[in-house]
């Protein structure tokens, strides 16, 4: 009986079983996806660059849902790609960051000296963006993944500060005009420079006048030190002078003969003018210790006064000089705190550069207890009426307009920062407290605390930060360790190290024990 076959002679009746058991064996040996990543893994997007000339970015946005990251330049979008952000249970934290330190062909010492070219830290225990493979899902250890090329083309175009976004979801920023937003001086500005260069010239004297009160209290101290043992050692020899007078006395008394008796008068008259020259000695000598001591202690307090005059002339010259640069603010309703940090520029032996936080105030917020979610402000550009301002929300408790609202910043911050803000200056509002990662060389940390951040907790955590002297920033003020032990050159002023303390929210935040001047 012919049967139908298949080309190899197998029957055409037996070839769709036979079909359905190999698939059904290549299913079983394909391991299959991540679910967690499988329901995360966005639609298909590619790299995109903006039809106009690009500027350089004021901030980047990560979104975890789209997994995607946007760069934005003054005028809007300027570059956009897909990322691979922290997998089930390293997931990248989401909340405000900013750039600290680049490296364009980092090693990780965390694993296994994994190659991550052109690094954007956003966080010193071990959170960046930065080129490598992307699967098309969550898929890292809680850096942000970039597509190499994309990683490459924008490396040189970043600078450390430049604001970076992690939301849960898309964002993207919007127009928005309110009285809180800072709206500089013309005036102000323009005088800035010629400020910054007569409050540094100010602050170099006063340290020259600081050295040389200094040494000349120095060579005060020394010159009344050998003083103590001069005059003991003519008190010792009056003593002894008036032993010796009071011995002469008890032989002219004892004397007798007329021989005996001229014998001990001269005797007498020889240990009198002794006492009497040691007497006039040790009188003379504590009438130029007095004077001398007089004189150290009148350099050491014109040495005290200099140190003081040389560390409110440098904090005028920093005031002076930050006033060039783009200023941050963030307020916190977690610690009804206002907090302002700015870039000095300085670099730093352990890495990256310090950021100034020299104020911490406490704010007032319309009903405290009601959450007003996160919301970042972003000076984007000159404008007419002086700055052109963005908003973006990754946490919608109020939407931004009313967050602002709810804000009442001290007026003495006001005076103090607004006239003079840039471009670039920010001003962040949440219910969230500063992360525990926020330190001297950071601008301001802060996450998401009903997020997962895996990305946080499989690190470890950043040491507790040292301060820099505020004695200029720490100039020669570090030690053989690259640390600053906290004193200023000077010897008269320290500042205090912070704390991390338990948040309401969860986790940890950062909690400075006192400001830094």
């Amino acid at each position: 009986m012919n049967r139908p076959t298949t080309k190899h002679g197998a029957p055409r009746r037996y070839r769709r079983p036979v079909l359905l058991a190999l698939a059904t064996l290549l299913a079983a040996a394909t391991p299959a996806p991540d679910a967690d990543a499988k329901r995360a893994r966005p639609a298909a997007t590619t790299e995109a660059i903006a039809p106009r000339e690009a500027g350089e970015p004021v901030m980047a946005i990560v979104s975890i849902k789209e997994q995607r990251v946007t760069l934005y330049d003054a005028d809007g979008w300027i570059y956009r790609a897909p990322v691979s952000t922290g997998t089930t249970g390293r997931e990248t934290p989401a909340g405000v960051f900013t750039v600290v330190e680049k490296d364009k062909d980092h090693r990780s010492t965390m694993y296994d000296d994994a190659w991550m070219p052109h690094m954007l830290r956003i966080t010193w225990n071990g959170v960046a963006l930065h080129g490598g493979p992307l699967p098309g899902y969550p898929a890292s250890h809680g850096c942000v993944r970039m597509p190499y090329g994309f990683a490459e083309r924008i490396f040189d175009r970043t600078r450390i500060g430049m604001r970076v976004i992690v939301s849960p979801e898309d964002a993207a920023p919007v127009d928005i005009s309110h009285p809180v937003l800072f709206s500089p001086s013309a005036e102000a500005l323009a005088a800035a420079p010629a400020r910054a260069e007569t409050a540094a010239r100010a602050a170099e004297q006063a340290a020259e006048a600081a050295d040389e009160a200094k040494a000349a209290a120095a060579a005060a101290a020394r010159a009344v030190k050998p003083l103590k043992d001069s005059l003991r050692k003519l008190e010792r020899a009056r003593t002894r002078a008036e032993a010796a007078l009071k011995a002469a006395d008890k032989v002219l008394v004892a004397a007798a003969t007329d021989e005996a008796r001229a014998k001990a008068e001269q005797r007498q008259q020889q240990a009198a003018q002794q006492l009497g020259e040691v007497t006039t000695q040790l009188e003379t000598a504590k009438a130029d210790a007095d004077a001398k001591h007089a004189a150290a202690a009148a350099t050491k307090e014109a040495a005290k006064a200099a140190a003081a005059k040389k560390a409110e002339t440098a904090k005028l010259a920093t005031d002076a000089r930050l006033a060039q640069e783009p200023v941050s603010i963030y307020i916190s309703r977690a610690t009804q705190k206002l907090y302002v940090r700015r870039n000095t520029r300085k670099p730093l032996p352990d890495g990256g550069e310090l950021f100034d936080s020299s104020i911490e105030v406490p704010v007032t917020i319309r009903d405290p207890d009601r959450p007003i979610g996160t919301h970042i402000f972003t000076a984007m550009a000159r404008n007419d009426a002086g700055l052109r301002w963005s908003a973006v929300t990754i946490e919608s408790a109020d939407d931004a307009r009313s967050a602002l609202d709810r804000v009442t910043i001290p007026p003495e911050v006001l005076d103090q920062i607004g006239p003079t803000a840039l471009p670039r200056s920010s001003i962040v509002v949440s219910d969230e407290p500063l992360s525990a990662e926020t330190n001297y060389r950071t601008e301001f940390v802060a996450v998401l605390s009903d997020q997962p951040q895996g990305g946080f907790i499989t690190r470890r955590p950043t040491r507790e930060p040292p301060i820099a002297s505020n004695d200029d920033w720490g100039d020669g003020g570090w030690d053989n360790n690259g640390w600053d032990s906290g004193w200023s050159n000077d010897g008269f002023s320290r500042r205090t190290e912070p704390r991390v303390v338990p948040s309401r929210r969860g986790g940890y935040y950062y909690q400075p024990q006192s400001t830094w001047w």
